[in-house]
């Protein structure tokens, strides 16, 4: 059972330090977004917008994410959808779908970026432009620059 049934979303051009729980942040300047994982864990739910990893639409008023959020490294191993910005509870997975997922988008990321897919032959997606640290947010609000 999730905990966070809908999710609200902020547009931000940083993801915060803090994730309030039931917020869905959404940084279009980094093309990412983050919320707290909606089981109620507590973890934070990093999804990048890249051509193979997640979409984010905007219809508006709501916001919706494809594919779904497979939490397979974390300790709830929890699975769902936001769709509209409500929180959509799918069925959980062995560890061999999840392999099998991983398998794939190693592929689709290999197709994309055109790398080789020898073993040991990095695939280097697009670069994402990082959230500044904390210190050098701290240190531009002390100084006084923008």
């Amino acid at each position: 059972m999730m905990r966070h049934q809908r999710l609200e979303h902020r547009f931000v051009e940083h993801i915060p330090e803090r994730l309030k729980p039931g917020v869905h942040y959404v940084s279009m300047e980094y093309a990412t977004s983050a919320h707290s994982c909606c089981c109620g864990c507590g973890e934070e739910v990093v999804t990048p917008f890249t051509p193979t990893d997640w979409k984010m639409t905007f219809d508006g008023e709501t916001v919706s994410l494809r594919p779904s959020i497979g939490n397979w490294t974390l300790k709830c191993r929890s699975h769902y959808v936001i769709d509209r910005g409500k929180v959509i509870e799918a069925g959980p997975w062995s560890d061999e779908q999840v392999e099998a997922e991983r398998r794939r988008d190693r592929a689709a990321k290999e197709r994309f970026y055109g790398q080789s897919s020898k073993v040991g032959s990095p695939i280097q997606p697009a670069p994402i432009k990082p959230a500044p640290s904390i210190w050098h947010r701290m240190w531009t609000w002390i100084s006084g620059r923008s």
